[in-house]
């Protein structure tokens, strides 16, 4: 088991929540814990109460409006890459957590090579059109792609977050490399 999933955090945001899925998920592995889920977005914070969320606050993850040391975890899902500024994100989440706190973040990233090349294949000319069929949304999913492709990977994402007042940061690649926690 990786080493996060032993940690039992209390106090845990979780900015860019949009709909709650996650902070919902992480309700449901830790009952006890007070969970509060961020966005810029009323409309995405009524869907998330809607769904069971009960902590939400209206607030962009570039100036969270919480005290130094509020909690001792904070974790975001697909949402820093779609940040205005990652370090601006980044220290404002450091600025939050306690001490010996715990960052999370997951989000797509890019494979080794050989399966680099084949994942940009499809990220870039599959998916698109495979979205644009069914969903009529190929914007959304050119953009998918060139914020992956644009987004820090690797060594250069961990340097990010440590230069933006974090220590210790370490990466665990999951599906191939495709997503990395």
């Amino acid at each position: 088991a990786p080493r996060w999933a032993a940690w039992r955090s209390h106090r845990i945001l979780v900015p860019a929540t949009g709909r709650g899925d996650l902070a919902l998920a992480i309700y449901q592995r830790l009952p006890d814990a007070v969970i509060t889920g961020a966005d810029f977005s009323p409309e995405m914070l009524a869907i998330a109460r809607a769904k069971g969320l009960r902590d939400t606050v209206v607030a962009d993850a570039l100036r969270l409006p919480f005290s130094v040391g509020t909690f001792d975890c904070v974790t975001v899902a697909f949402g820093l890459r779609n940040m205005a500024d990652w370090s601006v994100a980044l220290h404002e989440m450091a600025r939050v957590l306690i001490p010996q706190g715990h960052l999370l973040v997951l989000d797509f990233s890019m494979p080794a090579a050989p399966a680099r090349t084949l994942y940009r294949f499809y990220l870039h000319q599959c998916l698109p059109w495979l979205a644009a069929f069914l969903t009529g949304q190929k914007d959304a999913y050119d953009y998918l792609g060139a914020s992956i492709e644009k987004f820090p990977n690797g060594e250069a994402k961990l340097s990010c977050v440590e230069s933006n007042g974090l220590a210790g940061a370490s990466a665990e690649k999951m599906t191939g490399g495709v997503v990395t926690m």
